[in-house]
């Protein structure tokens, strides 16, 4: 009996288990396929409709709360664990592994205004309607223990907002005046001002830690160094700014959430223009917090939505919202840079992905290589027409796409009325503006 041996021609290669990769042989010669680009467009269109089909970035609801949130703060240390504070001044301490409560604090009388955490996360600061800033243990009372902060400050003033020092035992407070405070004390190191009106929030910068920027009811932006313990510059807008962020990643540059609907990042060496207005949102932006890599930043406002932006581009690239969820008061971003948080004022934190198409969980080799390899197809032709819309189309609720259709109307009119006034006005009578520099007032140093 004559038996068949095989071939010892790697082409002719049988594979010991179904798990062994064939080889295929290649030949990268232009002439041979001259269909490359054409077969690499659909399937760059394949992968951008699947973006989409995969689309899905709301993740849970964290419910619990028998108010409005309020405000949130993370954890410096442990990526699962972050804090809310709400409208009722009971501030609770979640798990996002466990997706559940951990702990509850009626932590003041009436609205809890600001909450942060120390540097090293062994305690939270909060401050409340009732004139006081109390420090609380982040591990929580031991056994048959009562829950009473580990120190308490009755100020004269209601406190607006509150945050800490990114390296040292100092955090700041506002209200009246911006306050400075050591862990140590009951009173202020130094209290600064610039004018008189009531200060909504107040921020230190990540990088350089001695810097701090403060939005007052004004319209003001204010800058301050710690170490001078004086205002160093402000600049005046039309409408009144919420609350400003700093970027993580550049020291001088900061995002202003600001009445008009739109946020303004600024160079804080040059505040007569601001480097780019983002323009999407279509009622007042309440906050905004940056990613973790400086690149984009999410912000949350009174039109039911939140939106994500990448710092150099004026429209948002995501917007998220649901049918449940009404104003977005804060929002945050986590430290991995994977999840967004936010809280609203129908009593839920929820928590959505930071990419709306990313696969949670691990990925194989070859999952990996396919998603960078459509990655790569999706830029390379991400400026072809059909790519283009499939890419940007978003789903709108119709009282946000009705208010978009609205003021886009009364923006073309505006234009309309300003060029007319040009031609028939004397040449160089009317100024042209930029819609960078027509929002500025001034700026005062």
């Amino acid at each position: 009996m004559k038996v068949k041996m095989l071939s010892r021609n790697p082409d002719n290669y049988v594979r010991e288990t179904k798990l062994d990769l064939q080889r295929v042989p290649r030949n990268y010669d232009p002439t041979l396929h001259p269909f490359e680009v054409p077969r690499e467009y659909v399937r760059a269109l394949n992968a951008t409709k699947l973006e989409r089909v995969f689309a899905k970035p709301f993740l849970e609801s964290l419910d619990g709360h028998r108010d409005g949130v309020n405000c949130l703060a993370k954890h410096p240390k442990n990526l699962a664990t972050i804090l809310s504070g709400a409208c009722d001044g009971e501030v609770r301490i979640w798990n996002l592994t466990q997706r559940n409560c951990i702990r509850t604090i009626q932590a003041h009388e009436g609205f809890v205004r600001g909450i942060c955490t120390r540097f090293c996360g062994t305690s939270f600061f909060t401050v409340g309607d009732d004139k006081t800033v109390k420090q609380w243990k982040m591990d929580g009372p031991g056994y048959g223990e009562e829950e009473e902060p580990l120190h308490t400050i009755l100020g004269k003033t209601v406190y607006t907002g509150i945050d800490h020092h990114w390296k040292e035992a100092v955090f700041a407070t506002c209200g009246q005046q911006v306050d400075i405070w050591d862990e140590q004390r009951t009173n202020p190191i130094c209290s600064m001002t610039w004018g008189f009106d009531s200060i909504s929030s107040v921020k230190f910068n990540p990088v350089e830690t001695f810097l701090l920027g403060s939005c007052a009811s004004d319209r003001n932006i204010v800058l301050y160094d710690m170490r001078q313990a004086t205002p160093l510059k402000k600049v005046i807008l039309d409408m009144r700014t919420n609350t400003i962020c700093w970027n993580p990643m550049e020291a001088f540059i900061f995002t202003a959430a600001n009445e008009d609907y739109n946020l303004y990042t600024f160079d804080m060496r040059a505040l007569d223009t601001p480097v780019m207005v983002h323009m999407d949102h279509v009622s007042a932006v309440l906050d905004v917090d940056y990613s973790p890599t400086g690149k984009e930043f999410v912000s949350a406002s009174f039109d039911k939505s939140i939106r994500i932006f990448p710092v150099d581009k004026s429209r948002s690239r995501e917007v998220y919202h649901t049918k449940r969820m009404q104003h977005v008061i804060c929002v945050k971003w986590t430290s991995d840079s994977k999840y967004i948080m936010c809280g609203s004022d129908e009593m839920n934190i929820r928590l959505w992905k930071a990419n709306a198409s990313e696969k949670l969980g691990v990925l194989t080799s070859r999952e990996k290589a396919a998603k960078d390899y459509n990655q790569k197809l999706k830029e390379k032709f991400q400026h072809y027409p059909h790519i283009k819309r499939i890419a940007r189309h978003r789903h709108l609720p119709k009282s946000i796409y009705s208010q978009i259709q609205e003021q886009r109307i009364m923006k073309e009119a505006r234009r309309r009325k300003e060029v007319n006034r040009i031609k028939h006005s004397k040449p160089g009578s009317v100024p042209i503006v930029s819609e960078k520099k027509k929002h500025i007032v001034a700026v005062v140093k």
